[in-house]
């Protein structure tokens, strides 16, 4: 499936001090979304933004937002995260199953399912689509593809690099054969998030994905709008 290659832009590694002239940088660069990490604490070991951020940058920019919610009860904030102005919720598969034995607990990480409860995803899914926004599933490294009974109702497919919760890590290539398998059998959006830049993003795209979520890559770049026109530059065909 030949699709164009989208770049979302992680503002986790931007600078919030002028997190207005960082938003427009990423439109002026040519990036196609914008990605807003929530973490809580709990689900992943760092603290980060909420609904009132994303409620903040919506009037900044008419990029699309996403909020990729690394929360352990994400039914709880769709609402609020809906109201504020995102586009699309990214939610994760380990919140919706069994946790592995050894990241059960508060300060274990990262978590971990072998499964997914459909009823109890779908119930979340519904809830994001009712507010007429789009919902993607994200899978951590260690989790492995377990969400067909769900790829009908969601209209993409997160995969984590790195597991959740820093910015900074090391790509983890023994992530891409989920794309591989992912990508025969779904048609919609494949993202990639994790160590993404112009050395990792070939593989990750020859693998099937189609969105490039670039966090220090991107701030980093001497020339963003460049670091932009390389990524997209890659093909899925």
């Amino acid at each position: 499936m030949n699709k164009p290659i989208l770049v979302s832009a992680s503002i986790l590694c931007a600078d919030f001090s002028c997190l207005k002239e960082e938003i427009r940088r990423c439109e002026n660069a040519g990036v196609d979304m914008l990605h807003v990490d929530v973490m809580d604490g709990h689900f992943v070991p760092n603290i980060t933004t909420g609904p009132l951020l994303v409620s903040a940058i919506r009037p900044l920019t008419r990029l699309p937002l996403e909020s990729h919610l690394m929360i352990e009860h994400p039914g709880d904030y769709i609402d609020e995260f809906c109201r504020a102005g995102t586009d699309i919720v990214s939610i994760h598969a380990e919140c919706y199953g069994p946790l592995k034995e050894g990241c059960r607990d508060y300060g274990q990480y990262p978590k971990e399912v072998s499964s997914v409860d459909p009823a109890l995803a779908l119930a979340d899914i519904r809830k994001i689509k009712a507010h007429g926004k789009k919902v993607h599933m994200v899978i951590s490294p260690g989790t492995p593809l377990c969400i067909d009974a769900l790829l009908d109702d969601l209209d993409g497919v997160l995969i984590m690099s790195v597991n959740p919760g820093f910015p900074k890590q090391k790509f983890m290539p023994e992530v891409l054969p989920k794309v591989t398998r992912l990508r025969s059998c779904f048609k919609g959006d494949i993202a990639i998030d994790g160590g993404i830049n112009d050395k990792t993003a070939p593989a990750a795209v020859k693998a099937g994905v189609n969105i490039l979520a670039t966090a220090s890559y991107f701030f980093g770049a001497p020339d963003q709008r460049e670091a932009v026109r390389l990524l997209k530059s890659l093909s899925t065909g």
